[in-house]
Formats: structure tokens, sequence, C-alpha cells
């Protein structure tokens, strides 16, 4: 059943090196209950060419389901392959995938996961096993059990809770899932009275039950011990498909814009979002799959059985509901919050439909471009709009109907253009058009009075390799009329943009582009003035204009820092920067040594540097105590990197791409005895032959390290991933670019575009007066 440990299980034995080395070609998909067979076929080729560093085939995506049975057929006649069906429901799925699966007596493997007693037990026509989880030991449910219920007291449980939470422990009669969320449930409760009131408010009666309505009751559990503010926080998370990755501040823009955040004296609505995700977290109700730079929780996930379970209450409360297309049936009743996964060229409504106040739209390949969404006119409450991702290239006219609209997300479309008449949308507060096309906002964006998060940006290059790849939006004049506006970026600098920023004094983050010197003036004292400002990008207009950032005087809150320019030199007023947890130095270009001048910053826990300075030799002395996430990219003639003994000894994540000159890994990496994650990009293959095993000559320096990975990229955005640890152990998913190799948990290219876009502080969910 969901939770029992079937799909930890097989990642463990699909990872392991004996496995490896006895399946040259290996894929893994995840079916669900919703697949397309051709999808399933696409990635089963996309994987195995992938793994023979072989060029993906031009028409893939528009293949037909012959041709891609053909080509599977042709590319796996005669090998040992591994294949991974991960969650499937469907007893005809084998029926489907065996025609191109060749069996050659090569002692071939198919592993299936699912929950269905019926499709384990069919026959396969092939011989086969069937394997059952069984439940934990008694004595691994109980250490699972106080990792998770007793972080408070170094993971022991005290000895006067030890009789309660035994009995706890055995209730859940060694199912993971529900070890797990009752664990998270008493994480919270420290003394003796409030265990035993929790307990005693336990509904055990489930001794003639089966085993699926005694997690669902184990889960209703730490679902009912929520506040009923953090209940709808949590219920909201099932809008988000199935296994769908959910960014963090994401997640908390929406809880913002629904209404979902309780007002706390002395609290902002940022550390309000920031507890309630906390608190999913530690409950188990949602599960991490991604922690940031900062140690955060940057994006996380809900368990099928937790969907479900969320979906079921959603429409008993007539809170939400998610429909996909492609099964066909509707939510019936009233609707407030709908998401909707849509396939086709149009999107049909129903009676139901008329009350929503949220909607969002997650797009398949096969969405239409020219879809003309005039079904949104009939939506006159909508509160929350996201069509983030969709194929959209013209901005749909009947989005300024919706006089009620406060969240409008057009991330990563297709529109070039956004219409004047933008200015009906009165009550709009959060306007998101970042990774567009649209170069200038229409003079009609400053009659929205009551906007707070206003991002745009456009990115030419998903690589960001030339100066020139990231840009900025250009702005209207009166900018300085929306007083309410938290977030601005990325704007295009020119005179009157510089002047109308000076009275913007509320700021916490600014981005902005295009910079020249004769706005060093107007530009230093405009963000001097800016006493909330957290976050700041500044890029310039041209690779080689100086960036005039010298006559600044930061904000004391700046904790998040970006300079996009050539400097000549570190200015000094960095030696005041006593708050700042992120630094990127982008194109700097020095023709001397920065990290003498970065080294003593107390708080920075990021650096990144790229294309920062021109010499051959990067030497890290001294310093750099809190540091945890390096990146070093770009430098065209850096020869070697030496990191002394004692510096940066609690850095857990680096970064080296695109050094072509580099000949070696760091000089002193052995010493860094907390690095987790070594990603090496687009280096010299002698490097990545120094460190591989067994006979690599720098092998015993890295040996430490958790997770080295070595990815090589081309100018078409496609990349290829090479695991050169024994310990790496990621779950393959799909990213954005079509490859499934690649684990998103810490994707250095998909972090990059997101630095220099501005990025998220790490106390935006924590300490500042709103989220990106």
């Amino acid at each position: 059943m969901g939770g029992s440990g079937k799909t930890t299980l097989i990642a463990k034995a699909y990872n392991c090196d004996t496995v490896k080395d006895h399946f040259k070609y290996r894929a893994w998909v995840t079916v669900t209950q919703t697949y397309s067979i051709d999808d399933l076929f696409r990635s089963l080729v996309l994987q195995f060419y992938e793994a023979a560093n072989q060029a993906i085939p031009s028409d893939l995506n528009t293949m037909s389901y012959r041709k891609l049975v053909e080509m599977l057929v042709n590319y796996l006649q005669g090998k040992r392959y591994l294949i991974v069906l991960d969650d499937v429901w469907d007893t005809e799925l084998w029926s489907y995938i065996k025609v191109a699966l060749p069996n050659s007596q090569n002692r071939c493997r198919v592993i299936i996961t699912t929950q269905k007693d019926d499709i384990a037990a069919k026959s396969l026509e092939v011989g086969s096993n069937i394997h059952h989880i069984k439940p934990l030991e008694e004595d691994e449910a109980w250490t699972l059990f106080c990792m998770k219920a007793f972080p408070w007291n170094a993971r022991r449980c005290p000895q006067e809770l030890e009789d309660l939470a035994k009995d706890v422990v055995e209730k859940c009669q060694g199912l993971p899932l529900a070890v797990v969320s009752l664990g998270g449930l008493f994480s919270t409760k420290y003394s003796v009275p409030e265990w035993k009131t929790t307990y005693n408010g336990l509904n055990w009666e489930l001794s003639n039950n089966n085993i699926l309505q005694r997690l669902i009751n184990i889960l209703l559990l730490s679902y009912n011990d929520l506040p009923y503010t953090v209940k709808r926080c949590f219920l909201y998370c099932c809008l988000f498909p199935e296994d769908y990755i959910i960014e963090r501040v994401r997640l908390a823009r929406l809880w913002m814009a629904e209404g979902f955040i309780e007002k706390v004296q002395g609290l902002t609505a940022g550390e309000i979002a920031g507890r309630y995700l906390v608190e999913l977290i530690r409950r188990s109700l949602l599960q991490v799959v991604e922690v940031d730079s900062y140690g955060l929780p940057g994006k996380c996930k809900m368990h099928d059985m937790l969907r479900e379970l969320a979906l079921s209450i959603s429409k008993e409360e007539k809170f939400c509901a998610s429909h996909d297309e492609r099964k066909g049936a509707r939510p019936d009743g009233v609707i407030r919050r709908l998401s909707i996964q849509a396939s086709g060229q149009e999107i049909e409504t129903w009676k139901g439909m008329k009350k929503l106040r949220s909607f969002h739209l997650f797009a398949t390949k096969d969405l239409d471009p020219t879809m003309n969404y005039k079904f949104l006119d009939g939506f006159k409450l909508l509160r929350v709009l996201s069509l983030e991702g969709a194929p959209i290239e013209t901005f749909p006219d009947h989005i300024v109907t919706l006089f009620n609209l406060r969240y409008l997300s057009l991330e990563r479309t297709r529109i070039k253009k956004v219409p004047e008449s933008i200015g009906r949308l009165y009550n709009l507060q959060f306007l998101n058009i970042c990774w567009t096309q649209v170069e200038a906002l229409p003079s009609g964006i400053v009659k929205l009075r009551n906007l707070r998060f206003l991002l745009s940006n456009r990115l030419n290059n998903q690589m960001l390799t030339e100066f020139g790849d990231l840009c900025g939006t250009q702005f209207p004049k009166k900018l300085s009329t929306l007083n309410n506006l938290l977030y601005l970026g990325t704007v295009e600098a020119n005179s009157f943009v510089i002047k109308e920023i000076r009275s913007m004094t509320q700021l916490v983050r600014l981005d902005i582009s295009n910079v020249e010197g004769s706005h060093e003036e107007d530009l230093c004292f405009a963000i001097q003035n800016m006493p909330l400002l957290c976050l700041l990008f500044v890029k310039a207009v041209d690779e080689d204009v100086i960036l005039p950032v010298n006559a600044l005087q930061p904000p004391p809150r700046l904790e998040k820092l970006t300079l996009y320019g050539k400097l000549e030199n570190i200015p000094q007023w960095f030696q005041s920067l006593q708050n700042l947890s992120y630094l990127a130095l982008s194109w700097s270009r020095l023709t001397n040594d920065p990290l003498p001048h970065l080294e003593a910053l107390p708080n920075l826990r990021a650096l990144e540097l790229v294309k920062a300075c021109e010499e051959p030799h990067l030497d890290f002395k001294n310093g750099f105590r809190n540091l945890e996430w390096l990146a070093i990219r770009n430098f065209s003639n850096l020869q070697s990197i030496t990191i002394a003994e004692g510096v940066m000894p609690g850095i857990k994540k680096l970064y080296i791409g695109f050094c072509g000159m580099l000949t070696e890994v760091p000089s002193g990496i052995k010493c860094l005895t907390k690095l987790q994650e070594l990603w090496l990009i687009n280096l010299a293959e002698d490097v990545i032959k120094r460190i591989e095993e067994p006979s690599g000559v720098d092998r015993p320096n890295v040996q430490h390290i958790k997770k080295i990975t070595y990815i090589q990229t081309s100018s078409t955005g496609w990349w290829s991933e090479r695991n050169l640890s024994s310990f790496f152990e990621p779950i393959p998913r799909e990213n954005g670019f079509g490859i499934t190799d690649i684990s998103e948990e810490a994707n250095p290219l998909k972090e990059t575009k997101e630095d220099y876009s501005g990025g998220d502080s790490k106390d935006e969910i924590i300490s500042t007066p709103a989220l990106n």
C-alpha cells in the first residue's frame, strides 16, 4: 500500500553499484494513474540515449506510437537492460508495453511497483516474482518514530514519555508512513499531559478495518490536529498534480493571495507563511524534495495517499477540486478553487465553476497554444489565476475583466506584450511575468495601486553563459505611484526610472538592469534610502561598462546582493555588509583577487563567482567560516583552485562550471569534511578522469563526498549527467528539458537562473515583510 516503502526499496536496488555494473542500460518511469503510453515510450528512449551519450532524435516529440515501438525494439535488441515502472495502476499496462521490450535471453529485468493486488498477481507471461513489502520490525519502527517525534531531545525518547510513545508506535503496526505521520504529530508535544490528551483523542476502533482505512485514520489524526488556518494551507496543496514538485516561494505567495495568512501582532505575513510550511513538514504532511543553500525547504511535494486524503476532505468541505481532462469525470457541485490538467484545444466549463475564486492551469504537452481562454470571462469572482508554463503566445483579453483578481502569474509563458487595459485590475497584488518575452510594460501598469509584487525579466539563453542572456523589462513613467509595491524587478534603468525609484523607500527587493555611469549618484542615493531593502540586483548596461556602485551606502538589512557587471575593484563598503548571507559577483572581471575582501563577511552562507576575475589562480587562504554553498563559473583563464586547511569548514555544496583551463579539482578539497555535493559542469575530460574510479589519481581526495555529478551541456539547452560517486542515490525525475536522469534536487543550472533573477532571500520566509 501507499507509504510502505516500495519506491524507496526499489530505488536502493536501482542505484546499487552491483546492479549498475550488471545492467548498462537502465530506465525509471513513474507511471501514475493518468499515463500516456506514447510519453512513457519517449521517456524510455530519452533515458537510454542519454545513458549512452547519444544524440536525442530531433523528431522524438512528434513520433507516432508505431515508430516509438520500432525504435525501442531495435535499440534494446541484444542488450541487457533494467526498467522500473513505478506506481502502476492499470492492469493492462504490461500488455501495452511488452511489445517494445525484446526478450533476447540476456537476463533483462522489469520491476513494477503497485498498490493493486490484481496487477501484481496478473500473469506477465514471463518468469516473475511478487515481493510483498513487510512492515517495519518493532525496533526499526521505534527508531524511526524517535527520529521524528523527538528532534528537540537529540532523537531520544525521554523516560517519562516512553510508555506512551511505545503505545503510539504499536498502533502504527510497522507502517512507515504511519510511524512518520504520528511522529510528526507528537513532535510538538513536550509534556506528559499533552501526550495523554492527544493519545486519548485517537480513534483506534480499527480492529476489523483493512490497512488502508487504518492509514487514512492515522493521517486524519495529523490533519485534525492542525490549526484551522494551517488546515486550509494543507488542503490547498492538493490543487497541484500528482507527484508535482511545489516551490516554496510559489506556495507561500498563493497562501498570501488567498488570504490564508492570519494577522499576528509583531509578525509579518512572510514569517507566518514560513511557520505554516514548517508545521506541515514537521508533521510529514509535506515532504521536502530540495533544501536550498540556506538550509530551508526550497521545494516540497505531497505523498500520493495524502493528496487523495486532502482531495476527499476538500470535496466534502467544498474547499477545492482537481480535474484531469484525460480522466473525463468532472467534479460535481459548487467549486471555489479548481486546478485543471488540460490537454485539448479548449477547456470546457460547467455550472459549478461560476463561483470560482481560484483557477490553476497545468498544461500538458498537447495543449493547443491557440486556445482563446474565453472561458475566463465567466469567472467574475476569481481572485487567483495561475497559467504558469502554458503555451500562451498572446495575453488573454478576458483576464482584464476579472476585477477581483489578486494574483496573476504568467511565468514561463510565451507572451510578448501586456495590454494597456491591465490597469483595470485595480485589486491586483501579485503580478509575475518572469521568463516571458515581454520587453516593455504599458503605462496602465501604474494604475495598479494595490500591487505589492511586480516581477518580470527575459531570458535569451537557458545556460546564461553570455552577459546579455538575462534582460530586464522597460517600465513606464510614474512608477513611484505604486506606493504599496514591495518587490520590483527586473526594471531597465533610464533617467526617469532612476528618479522614480528614489521615492520608493518601501521596497524590500529591487532588481535593476541597464545601469550606466551617469546613473550612479541618483541610484546610490535611492538604494541607501530604502531601509527595508533585503534583496538587491544591479546589472550594467554592457559587459565593458563599469558598474557604478562605488558611492553606495548599502541599507543595513541587506541580505542578498548580486552585482552583474564589470568592477574596477571591490567597493570599500563591502566591509559593512554584516547581515549579507548571499553574494554573487557576475562578470566583474576584476584584475586582482577578490577573496581577501570577502573572507571575513560574518554571515555569508552562499557565494557565487561568475567570471569574477581574470586571475589564473583562486586561493582560498582564510575565513569563510559560515559558507555552505559555493559556485565558480565561467572563468576562462582559471587554471587552479587552492583551499587551505580550515577555510570554509562548513561548506556542503560546491559547483564548478565552464572553466575550460582548469586542470584538476580544487587542491585541499579533502579538508572539506562536510562537503556533501560536488557538481562539475563542462570541465575538461582530464579533470574528470582524475577523480573517476577506480584509478583516478585524485580519487582519494573526493571519496568522502556523498554526491559527485558531472554535467555536459549543449548550446540547445540539453545536458547529460554522469554520476561519479558510488553514494549517489537519486530517483530519476523529468526536468524542464525532457531529460529524465537528472536529479532536480540540486540542479545547478536551475539554481543559477533563480540567483540571476535576484533570487529569494533565506529569510523571505522567515523575517522579511513579504515573500517573493
